[in-house]
């Protein structure tokens, strides 16, 4: 998980330059095509099928993906390296208050305090840092977040199937491609020059290993540790971004980065804890 937190926080880094050359619609296109070639070709390696009885679930994960990746991408381009991966990284907020209001759980108060304590730290994060024709774009920020945690639950669904890291990855790409690629052929493609070029391969490389390992991660690392780790993306964005564009974030940024971190950590802990619970009575 570390290893894919870091490769994330590149592909951020990325994408920020790429779009100079690039829209955000295209990028994800660029970097879902990568994916679908590198994976389909070592699933072809080593002679597996690339048939799924789970198409269904493979289909949701790869539309809400999508959108997330889409939202994702866009704030990329518009906020601070770290401010951007700090609203898309609300998704575990995000998943506690899925088991209250839609799964209809039981309201746990510690899981509604963590929430709180998380979304506190979005408004700190975004109050000193998003300047006031940024908004839409911390909105969007935080979206993909939304649309993130749906994608994560199918994945660890995908993975108690018997679904491997391979055939995630594939499928959730191949979606990406398909779709992104249907609109530009109704709107237009940018010129590639070889800078250009080469930030599209290292897009796609560091995206699609960083899937790969978080997959993995999800598919076999316990969910706590995982979740924890994740949160180490904030932390490889935040020096990115000082060292690339010194983006020097303000106290009350850091602050506020902090409580998301803590919120997100925090219901992990307690969403396992309640998970463990009900798995011994």
């Amino acid at each position: 998980m570390v290893a894919a937190a870091f490769m994330f926080a590149c592909m951020g880094v990325l994408v920020k330059y790429g779009a100079a050359y690039f829209s955000s619609t295209e990028l994800v296109f660029y970097r879902s095509l990568f994916g679908v070639w590198m994976t389909y070709s070592i699933i072809r390696y080593y002679r597996l099928s690339v048939r799924t009885p789970h198409w269904r679930i493979h289909c949701w994960r790869g539309i809400t993906g999508l959108i997330s990746l889409l939202m994702f991408f866009y704030c990329l381009t518009q906020l601070p390296l770290a401010t951007a991966i700090s609203l898309n990284y609300t998704w575990p907020l995000f998943v506690a208050l899925f088991s209250t209001l839609i799964l209809k759980e039981h309201i746990h108060w510690p899981l509604i305090a963590t929430v709180v304590v998380g979304f506190a730290g979005v408004i700190l994060l975004l109050q000193p840092t998003v300047a006031e024709h940024q908004w839409f774009s911390g909105l969007l920020g935080m979206a993909s977040g939304f649309f993130a945690a749906i994608a994560y639950i199918n994945v660890k669904q995908l993975g108690n199937l018997g679904e491997s890291e391979w055939h995630v990855v594939f499928y959730f790409t191949l979606i990406s491609t398909i779709v992104t690629g249907a609109w530009l052929m109704f709107t237009s493609f940018s010129p590639i020059t070889g800078h250009g070029l080469s930030l599209l391969l290292g897009t796609g490389l560091t995206a699609t290993l960083a899937q790969l390992a978080m997959t993995r991660a999800y598919h076999h690392g316990a969910t706590l540790v995982v979740s924890s780790l994740g949160y180490s993306t904030v932390l490889f964005a935040s020096l990115l971004g000082i060292w690339f564009w010194n983006e020097i974030l303000s106290p009350v940024a850091w602050l506020g980065m902090a409580l998301i971190v803590l919120g997100g950590s925090l219901s992990g802990i307690i969403g396992i804890k309640r998970t463990f619970t009900v798995a011994q009575k």
